[in-house]
């Protein structure tokens, strides 16, 4: 010590291994995809508990965790649990039910398709669960609880003689009208069929039993419809997001952002419109929107032109004026035809304790930091090797893929997706150099190779990784080569624990580290 000061070093947490969990609607060998079953959506729930997807048929599939129940209250597994428990989350199909149906606008002449955009959960209330999902152009809330089967118990009569006595009340039923009644009801034939063939013993009856509604002990999941909240969008629904205070969300379009409450669903308010007046004057659009995780007061939006606007709902009522802007400047003479279209941000996503924000571009992963706007804290290349491609992704529309970013519940890593069905992990703590490239099969780590490997805002790493994919088309950076027709768009961290779910076409793939 000698009264200077200590030095403290931290060192950046070990590169995880990734290893293969799950898969579920795995694909057999030569099998073709059906377009309605690919998965278009995935969200995990606040606990972790509940995944969902949704997918191109309009379908939401509910899974649950079940390495985690509870499996009694003994000493020996009270005890157990004061030490750290090493199982990895497992999950089960839970249910699902068909959340959206293709519909068609008569007056835009439009056809509305049934896929589903995103999937939102809302908080769960007396061990229902409750969450949002949306098509292109309607919002539904959907409640999922579980019922317990009602049976009708034992008749009085021998089930013989009913099965008879139903055989010729259906004959006779069938062969004569109903005598109607004074008081406007139906004397219906089966009676007096049933009563003409139905024989009192000597003696009578001793007991008259009538039948009883008993609750069984099999269980059900009901998926009910609350609410519909639709006619607000002119333009193609984009993003939907939850409010921290557990009564409003938000929903964009291409042009506008509305917020609504979970209870009114005839009513929303508009609180971002960047709709020019003449449509001419279009220079960028709004591409996706979050709240932030826990202020119910800020959200964040992004737009084609690669910024990120952060809004503050308490400084109008209108928030078209922004309260921070996001966005890094473009290198002198680095202009180009593709410029503007691979600047676009195709998804956004808070960190847990809302400091940060991670956007995902056509090109890299960035990390802001909400305090600091004169650039991104961290950029993370991606699809660096595809520059010299892009002209043949521009005629095939793949540089208009749009592929979602996450990030680890504890902030020390973040994910995002690729071609040939591949995923890319990244450590962004300070001092890491952590960069995984996974794909999604049951052995994860096969395509993996050892990458130049993050940021450092250094040129070097990156001319060097153009070149290398310029000497060999359709190879990328790690001598692999890639497939446009098979893309990883959609993936999920867990909120507190490193497993990630993604989704390759229409399988479900969950991995743990």
């Amino acid at each position: 010590m000698n009264g200077g000061e200590e030095v403290i070093t931290v060192t950046p947490p070990q590169p995880l291994e990734w290893k293969f969990s799950q898969v579920f609607g795995e694909r057999t060998a030569g099998e073709e995809v059906q377009e309605v079953d690919i998965i278009s959506a995935i969200e995990f729930d606040k606990s972790g508990d509940h995944l969902a997807t949704g997918d191109r048929g309009g379908r939401v599939v509910l899974f649950e965790r079940t390495d985690n129940k509870d499996h009694g209250g003994s000493r020996r597994d009270l005890e157990r649990m004061d030490y750290p428990i090493t199982r990895h989350p497992e999950f089960r199909y839970k249910t699902e039910f068909q959340s959206h149906e293709p519909e068609f606008d008569y007056l835009k002449s439009l056809e509305i398709e049934e896929k589903i955009n995103k999937i939102r959960w809302c908080q769960t209330a007396n061990g229902a669960l409750f969450l949002l999902s949306t098509n292109d152009k309607t919002i539904k809330f959907w409640k999922v609880q579980e019922k317990k089967v009602k049976k009708i118990s034992d008749m009085n009569l021998d089930p013989l003689k009913a099965v008879a006595n139903g055989s010729v009340a259906s004959s006779s039923n069938a062969s004569s009208p109903k005598p109607y009644l004074a008081n406007g009801g139906c004397l219906d034939k089966s009676y007096s069929s049933l009563s003409n063939e139905f024989s009192i013993p000597p003696g009578g009856i001793p007991s008259l039993r009538l039948p009883t509604v008993v609750t069984s002990n099999e269980i059900s999941l009901m998926a009910r419809c609350r609410r519909v909240y639709a006619h607000a969008h002119d333009y193609h629904i984009n993003s939907i997001s939850n409010n921290s205070d557990g009564e409003t969300f938000i929903s964009a379009d291409d042009l506008r952002i509305n917020l609504w409450n979970l209870e009114i669903s005839n009513q929303s308010f508009n609180i971002v419109d960047v709709k020019p007046a003449n449509m001419e004057d279009l220079t960028e659009v709004i591409t996706s929107a979050e709240f932030h995780p826990t202020h119910c007061n800020t959200l964040a939006y992004s737009s084609s032109k690669g910024s990120i606007r952060l809004i503050d709902l308490r400084q109008s009522a209108l928030c078209d004026s922004h309260a921070k802007l996001f966005e890094e400047q473009e290198a002198p003479g680095s202009r180009s035809f593709f410029t503007e279209i691979i600047a676009s941000i195709s998804d956004i996503k808070f960190a847990k304790d809302g400091r940060y924000i991670l956007s995902r571009d056509y090109m890299t992963l960035k990390l802001w930091d909400i305090n600091m706007d004169s650039g991104p804290v961290a950029t993370f290349q991606v699809h660096e090797y595809l520059r010299p491609k892009l002209c043949d992704l521009y005629e095939n529309d793949s540089i208009f893929d749009k592929f979602e970013c996450c990030l680890s519940g504890d902030g020390l890593r973040v994910a995002t997706g690729s071609y040939s069905n591949l995923f890319r992990v990244f450590g962004c703590a300070p001092g890491s150099t952590e960069a995984a490239t996974l794909e999604a099969s049951k052995n994860p780590m096969r395509r993996q190779v050892q990458t130049p490997s993050r940021p450092s805002r250094s040129l070097s790493s990156i001319t060097r990784v153009v070149r290398r994919g310029a000497d060999s088309p359709g190879v990328d950076a790690n001598g692999n080569s890639f497939d446009f027709t098979t893309k990883l768009l959609h993936l999920a961290w867990h909120p507190t624990e490193n497993s990630i779910a993604c989704a390759a076409a229409n399988s479900l793939y969950m991995y743990y580290a």
